[in-house]
């Protein structure tokens, strides 16, 4: 099992860069075929997952 010394990292901030960028991609996409409404919703939602990414990352970093 684990003895005392062992730590065990944070594991909550897996997927958030990888959403991110599947969400930056389709507001490429959406923009180039000319939907823009779907390209700024995307592009909001990328733009949370990185936010999100970062403060998980910090905290990691600080714990």
């Amino acid at each position: 099992m684990y003895s005392a010394l062992t730590t065990i990292p944070l594991q909550s901030g897996g997927g958030f860069l990888y959403y991110a960028l599947v969400f930056f991609v389709l507001a490429l996409v959406a923009a180039v075929v000319g939907f823009r409404g779907v390209a700024g919703i995307s592009m909001s939602i990328a733009k949370i997952f990185v936010a999100i990414f970062l403060v998980l990352a910090i905290l990691s970093l600080l714990l």
